[in-house]
Protein backbone atom coordinates (compact mmCIF):
# COMPACT_ATOMS: atom_id res chain seq x y z
CA UNK A 1 0.00 0.00 0.00
CA UNK A 2 1.32 3.42 -0.86
CA UNK A 3 -0.20 6.80 -0.19
CA UNK A 4 1.23 10.00 -1.59
CA UNK A 5 2.47 12.28 1.17
CA UNK A 6 3.13 15.33 -0.97
CA UNK A 7 0.88 17.32 1.35
CA UNK A 8 3.49 16.88 4.07
CA UNK A 9 6.58 17.83 2.10
CA UNK A 10 6.40 21.57 1.52
CA UNK A 11 9.53 23.41 2.69
CA UNK A 12 7.66 25.18 5.51
CA UNK A 13 6.58 21.85 6.91
CA UNK A 14 9.58 19.65 6.14
CA UNK A 15 11.42 17.95 8.97
CA UNK A 16 14.79 19.40 10.02
CA UNK A 17 17.98 17.82 8.71
CA UNK A 18 18.33 15.75 11.87
CA UNK A 19 14.84 14.27 11.96
CA UNK A 20 15.47 11.32 14.26
CA UNK A 21 13.26 10.74 17.27
CA UNK A 22 15.22 7.56 18.10
CA UNK A 23 17.27 4.90 16.35
CA UNK A 24 14.02 3.39 14.99
CA UNK A 25 11.80 6.42 14.28
CA UNK A 26 12.21 9.65 12.29
CA UNK A 27 9.87 12.47 11.27
CA UNK A 28 9.59 12.98 7.51
CA UNK A 29 7.38 16.03 7.81
CA UNK A 30 4.16 17.43 9.22
CA UNK A 31 1.26 19.57 8.08
CA UNK A 32 -1.25 21.83 9.80
CA UNK A 33 -3.11 22.53 6.56
CA UNK A 34 -6.36 20.95 7.83
CA UNK A 35 -6.41 22.83 11.12
CA UNK A 36 -9.65 24.76 11.78
CA UNK A 37 -10.92 24.22 8.23
CA UNK A 38 -14.17 22.86 6.78
CA UNK A 39 -15.21 20.73 3.83
CA UNK A 40 -18.68 21.23 2.33
CA UNK A 41 -19.79 22.87 5.56
CA UNK A 42 -18.42 20.07 7.77
CA UNK A 43 -15.77 20.93 10.33
CA UNK A 44 -12.50 19.04 9.76
CA UNK A 45 -11.31 18.15 13.23
CA UNK A 46 -11.85 15.79 16.16
CA UNK A 47 -9.94 13.27 14.03
CA UNK A 48 -9.47 10.02 15.91
CA UNK A 49 -8.32 7.50 13.31
CA UNK A 50 -6.75 6.96 9.89
CA UNK A 51 -7.03 4.03 7.49
CA UNK A 52 -5.66 3.13 4.07
CA UNK A 53 -7.54 1.08 1.48
CA UNK A 54 -6.18 -1.38 -1.08
CA UNK A 55 -5.54 1.43 -3.58
CA UNK A 56 -3.58 3.52 -1.10
CA UNK A 57 -6.39 6.01 -0.49
CA UNK A 58 -6.43 7.48 3.01
CA UNK A 59 -9.58 8.08 5.08
CA UNK A 60 -9.84 10.02 8.33
CA UNK A 61 -12.53 9.45 10.96
CA UNK A 62 -13.74 11.98 13.50
CA UNK A 63 -15.17 11.03 16.87
CA UNK A 64 -18.31 12.91 15.79
CA UNK A 65 -19.15 10.20 13.21
CA UNK A 66 -17.80 12.08 10.20
CA UNK A 67 -15.74 9.99 7.77
CA UNK A 68 -13.57 11.98 5.36
CA UNK A 69 -11.92 10.64 2.22
CA UNK A 70 -8.58 12.30 1.49
CA UNK A 71 -7.04 12.88 -1.93
CA UNK A 72 -3.39 12.19 -2.74
CA UNK A 73 -2.46 15.56 -1.30
CA UNK A 74 -4.23 14.55 1.93
CA UNK A 75 -7.01 17.09 1.47
CA UNK A 76 -10.69 16.07 1.94
CA UNK A 77 -12.60 15.23 -1.23
CA UNK A 78 -15.59 13.41 0.33
CA UNK A 79 -17.45 13.12 3.60
CA UNK A 80 -20.16 10.77 4.88
CA UNK A 81 -21.96 10.59 8.22
CA UNK A 82 -22.09 7.34 10.21
CA UNK A 83 -24.80 6.40 12.71
CA UNK A 84 -25.80 3.58 15.04
CA UNK A 85 -28.88 1.35 14.78
CA UNK A 86 -31.09 4.15 16.12
CA UNK A 87 -29.69 6.71 13.68
CA UNK A 88 -27.67 8.45 16.38
CA UNK A 89 -24.03 9.58 16.04
CA UNK A 90 -21.25 7.25 17.20
CA UNK A 91 -18.37 8.04 19.51
CA UNK A 92 -16.26 6.67 16.66
CA UNK A 93 -12.60 6.08 17.49
CA UNK A 94 -11.09 3.27 15.38
CA UNK A 95 -11.26 2.72 11.63
CA UNK A 96 -10.37 -0.16 9.30
CA UNK A 97 -11.10 -0.39 5.58
CA UNK A 98 -11.66 -4.03 4.64
CA UNK A 99 -10.63 -5.49 1.29
CA UNK A 100 -14.19 -5.26 -0.04
CA UNK A 101 -14.28 -1.53 0.74
CA UNK A 102 -16.53 -1.80 3.79
CA UNK A 103 -15.60 0.19 6.87
CA UNK A 104 -15.16 -1.31 10.32
CA UNK A 105 -15.58 1.31 13.03
CA UNK A 106 -15.08 1.00 16.78
CA UNK A 107 -17.01 3.08 19.29
CA UNK A 108 -15.92 3.57 22.89
CA UNK A 109 -19.46 4.11 24.18
CA UNK A 110 -20.67 0.48 24.43
CA UNK A 111 -17.98 -0.60 23.34
CA UNK A 112 -18.74 -1.83 19.83
CA UNK A 113 -17.39 -2.58 16.38
CA UNK A 114 -19.75 -2.00 13.46
CA UNK A 115 -19.41 -2.57 9.73
CA UNK A 116 -20.58 0.06 7.24
CA UNK A 117 -20.88 0.06 3.46
CA UNK A 118 -18.70 2.53 1.50
CA UNK A 119 -21.74 4.84 1.38
CA UNK A 120 -22.14 4.72 5.17
CA UNK A 121 -25.03 2.23 5.48
CA UNK A 122 -24.87 0.15 8.67
CA UNK A 123 -24.43 -3.55 7.80
CA UNK A 124 -23.68 -5.40 11.02
CA UNK A 125 -22.40 -5.22 14.58
CA UNK A 126 -19.71 -7.61 15.76
CA UNK A 127 -20.09 -9.56 19.02
CA UNK A 128 -18.10 -8.21 21.99
CA UNK A 129 -17.20 -10.28 25.07
CA UNK A 130 -19.21 -9.37 28.16
CA UNK A 131 -16.09 -8.73 30.24
CA UNK A 132 -15.34 -5.62 28.12
CA UNK A 133 -18.73 -3.95 28.60
CA UNK A 134 -18.90 -0.43 30.04
CA UNK A 135 -19.84 -1.84 33.43
CA UNK A 136 -16.41 -3.49 33.51
CA UNK A 137 -14.69 -0.10 33.28
CA UNK A 138 -16.67 1.30 36.18
CA UNK A 139 -19.09 2.99 33.78
CA UNK A 140 -16.49 5.26 32.18
CA UNK A 141 -17.22 5.27 28.45
CA UNK A 142 -13.96 6.70 27.09
CA UNK A 143 -11.68 3.90 28.25
CA UNK A 144 -12.75 1.26 25.74
CA UNK A 145 -12.16 0.58 22.01
CA UNK A 146 -9.91 3.48 21.02
CA UNK A 147 -7.71 1.52 18.60
CA UNK A 148 -8.65 -0.80 15.73
CA UNK A 149 -6.54 -2.63 13.13
CA UNK A 150 -6.78 -5.48 10.62
CA UNK A 151 -3.77 -7.66 9.81
CA UNK A 152 -2.45 -7.88 6.24
CA UNK A 153 -4.13 -11.26 5.65
CA UNK A 154 -7.54 -9.78 6.44
CA UNK A 155 -8.17 -12.58 8.92
CA UNK A 156 -7.48 -11.00 12.32
CA UNK A 157 -9.20 -7.82 13.52
CA UNK A 158 -7.95 -6.31 16.78
CA UNK A 159 -9.35 -3.58 19.06
CA UNK A 160 -7.36 -2.07 21.92
CA UNK A 161 -8.75 -0.68 25.16
CA UNK A 162 -7.64 2.87 25.89
CA UNK A 163 -7.85 2.32 29.64
CA UNK A 164 -8.17 -0.39 32.22
CA UNK A 165 -11.01 -2.52 33.47
CA UNK A 166 -12.18 -1.96 37.02
CA UNK A 167 -10.98 -5.46 37.91
CA UNK A 168 -7.50 -4.95 36.41
CA UNK A 169 -4.48 -2.91 37.45
CA UNK A 170 -4.39 0.67 36.16
CA UNK A 171 -1.44 -0.03 33.84
CA UNK A 172 -3.06 -3.12 32.27
CA UNK A 173 -4.82 -2.93 28.91
CA UNK A 174 -6.71 -5.61 27.02
CA UNK A 175 -6.57 -6.27 23.27
CA UNK A 176 -9.59 -8.08 21.80
CA UNK A 177 -9.33 -10.02 18.55
CA UNK A 178 -11.83 -11.41 16.05
CA UNK A 179 -10.95 -14.13 13.54
CA UNK A 180 -12.46 -15.18 10.24
CA UNK A 181 -11.82 -17.68 7.50
CA UNK A 182 -12.01 -16.60 3.88
CA UNK A 183 -14.90 -14.19 3.45
CA UNK A 184 -16.76 -15.49 6.46
CA UNK A 185 -17.98 -13.52 9.45
CA UNK A 186 -15.67 -12.35 12.20
CA UNK A 187 -15.93 -14.48 15.33
CA UNK A 188 -14.60 -13.54 18.74
CA UNK A 189 -10.95 -14.59 19.09
CA UNK A 190 -8.33 -14.47 21.83
CA UNK A 191 -7.92 -11.55 24.23
CA UNK A 192 -4.41 -10.44 25.16
CA UNK A 193 -2.92 -8.43 28.03
CA UNK A 194 -0.59 -5.44 27.61
CA UNK A 195 1.17 -3.27 30.18
CA UNK A 196 1.10 0.44 29.33
CA UNK A 197 3.25 3.29 30.61
CA UNK A 198 1.92 4.60 33.91
CA UNK A 199 -0.42 7.52 33.25
CA UNK A 200 -0.74 6.76 29.52
CA UNK A 201 -3.69 5.48 27.50
CA UNK A 202 -3.56 3.61 24.19
CA UNK A 203 -4.86 5.91 21.48
CA UNK A 204 -4.21 3.69 18.43
CA UNK A 205 -2.74 0.43 17.18
CA UNK A 206 -1.58 -0.68 13.72
CA UNK A 207 -0.76 -4.22 12.62
CA UNK A 208 2.59 -4.94 10.98
CA UNK A 209 3.08 -7.69 8.42
CA UNK A 210 5.01 -9.94 10.83
CA UNK A 211 2.14 -10.29 13.32
CA UNK A 212 3.10 -7.52 15.73
CA UNK A 213 1.41 -4.20 16.56
CA UNK A 214 2.57 -0.62 16.58
CA UNK A 215 1.05 0.83 19.76
CA UNK A 216 0.62 4.57 20.23
CA UNK A 217 0.37 5.63 23.87
CA UNK A 218 -0.61 9.17 24.77
CA UNK A 219 -0.92 11.30 27.90
CA UNK A 220 -1.59 14.87 29.03
CA UNK A 221 -0.38 16.80 32.05
CA UNK A 222 -0.94 20.50 32.69
CA UNK A 223 2.74 21.20 33.42
CA UNK A 224 4.17 19.58 30.26
CA UNK A 225 1.25 19.34 27.81
CA UNK A 226 0.76 16.38 25.47
CA UNK A 227 3.21 13.51 25.36
CA UNK A 228 3.27 10.36 23.23
CA UNK A 229 5.30 7.18 22.90
CA UNK A 230 5.42 4.58 20.14
CA UNK A 231 5.84 0.94 21.13
CA UNK A 232 5.96 -2.41 19.37
CA UNK A 233 3.87 -5.20 20.93
CA UNK A 234 4.13 -8.90 20.12
CA UNK A 235 1.08 -11.12 20.85
CA UNK A 236 2.86 -14.30 19.80
CA UNK A 237 3.29 -16.44 22.88
CA UNK A 238 0.96 -14.26 24.97
CA UNK A 239 -1.82 -15.83 27.04
CA UNK A 240 -5.47 -15.72 26.03
CA UNK A 241 -6.89 -13.78 29.01
CA UNK A 242 -10.55 -13.92 28.02
CA UNK A 243 -11.38 -15.96 31.08
CA UNK A 244 -9.03 -14.15 33.47
CA UNK A 245 -11.19 -11.99 35.72
CA UNK A 246 -8.41 -9.79 37.09
CA UNK A 247 -5.07 -8.75 35.60
CA UNK A 248 -2.21 -6.99 37.34
CA UNK A 249 1.17 -6.15 35.88
CA UNK A 250 3.72 -8.86 36.55
CA UNK A 251 1.38 -11.60 37.69
CA UNK A 252 3.04 -14.96 37.18
CA UNK A 253 0.16 -16.96 35.69
CA UNK A 254 -0.27 -14.70 32.62
CA UNK A 255 2.09 -14.14 29.71
CA UNK A 256 1.69 -10.50 28.69
CA UNK A 257 2.47 -9.25 25.19
CA UNK A 258 6.14 -8.39 24.83
CA UNK A 259 6.52 -4.62 24.54
CA UNK A 260 9.44 -2.65 23.05
CA UNK A 261 9.82 1.15 23.07
CA UNK A 262 10.49 2.44 19.57
CA UNK A 263 10.46 6.17 20.34
CA UNK A 264 9.46 8.77 22.87
CA UNK A 265 7.88 11.25 20.45
CA UNK A 266 8.73 14.08 22.84
CA UNK A 267 12.30 13.58 21.60
CA UNK A 268 11.35 14.24 17.97
CA UNK A 269 12.88 17.46 16.56
CA UNK A 270 10.23 20.17 16.60
CA UNK A 271 11.47 22.00 13.52
CA UNK A 272 9.25 25.03 12.93
CA UNK A 273 6.23 23.50 14.68
CA UNK A 274 4.13 25.88 16.77
CA UNK A 275 1.83 24.86 19.62
CA UNK A 276 -1.01 26.78 21.26
CA UNK A 277 -1.17 24.37 24.21
CA UNK A 278 -0.02 26.06 27.45
CA UNK A 279 3.28 24.65 28.78
CA UNK A 280 3.67 22.30 25.81
CA UNK A 281 7.24 21.02 26.13
CA UNK A 282 7.64 19.82 22.54
CA UNK A 283 5.54 22.00 20.20
CA UNK A 284 5.50 19.26 17.55
CA UNK A 285 3.45 16.96 19.78
CA UNK A 286 -0.28 17.43 20.27
CA UNK A 287 -3.16 15.05 21.03
CA UNK A 288 -2.04 12.26 18.65
CA UNK A 289 -4.93 9.83 18.19
CA UNK A 290 -4.78 8.26 14.72
CA UNK A 291 -2.12 6.13 13.05
CA UNK A 292 -1.92 4.03 9.88
CA UNK A 293 0.85 2.15 8.10
CA UNK A 294 0.83 3.46 4.53
CA UNK A 295 3.70 1.33 3.25
CA UNK A 296 5.89 -1.54 4.48
CA UNK A 297 8.99 -2.92 2.81
CA UNK A 298 10.65 -5.51 4.98
CA UNK A 299 11.27 -3.89 8.35
CA UNK A 300 10.89 -0.35 6.96
CA UNK A 301 7.50 1.30 7.47
CA UNK A 302 5.96 4.57 6.37
CA UNK A 303 3.47 5.69 8.99
CA UNK A 304 0.90 8.49 8.97
CA UNK A 305 -0.37 9.99 12.23
CA UNK A 306 -3.03 12.59 13.03
CA UNK A 307 -4.07 14.62 16.06
CA UNK A 308 -7.51 15.22 17.53
CA UNK A 309 -7.96 18.95 18.12
CA UNK A 310 -11.04 18.36 20.34
CA UNK A 311 -12.44 21.41 18.51
CA UNK A 312 -10.38 23.46 20.96
CA UNK A 313 -8.73 26.80 20.09
CA UNK A 314 -5.56 25.69 21.89
CA UNK A 315 -5.13 22.41 19.99
CA UNK A 316 -4.14 21.69 16.40
CA UNK A 317 -5.23 19.23 13.71
CA UNK A 318 -1.84 18.03 12.52
CA UNK A 319 -0.72 15.24 10.18
CA UNK A 320 2.69 13.62 10.61
CA UNK A 321 4.66 11.46 8.17
CA UNK A 322 7.00 9.09 10.00
CA UNK A 323 9.62 6.50 9.07
CA UNK A 324 9.72 3.49 11.39
CA UNK A 325 12.26 0.68 11.37
CA UNK A 326 11.16 -2.47 13.14
CA UNK A 327 13.59 -4.42 15.29
CA UNK A 328 13.95 -8.14 14.68
CA UNK A 329 11.26 -10.41 16.07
Amino acid sequence: MTASLTGLSTPAQAAPKDSSCSAQVAVRGFSDALDKTSYQGTYIGNLSSLAVDERGRVSALSDRSMLFGLDRGLKPDSVITLADEAGKPLDSEGLVIDRDGTRLVSSETEPSVRRFSPSGRLLERLPVPANLAISATGGITNRTFEGLTLDHTGRTLTASMEGWLRSDGIDTRRFQTWERRGRGEFRVGPQYAYVAETGYGISEIAATRDGRYLVLERSFAANIGWTAKLYLADPRGASDVTGVASLTSGQQDVRFMHRTLLADLDNCPAGNAVSRVPNQVNPLVDNIEGMAVTEQRGKQLRVLMVTDDDESPTQTTRLYAMDVRLPRS
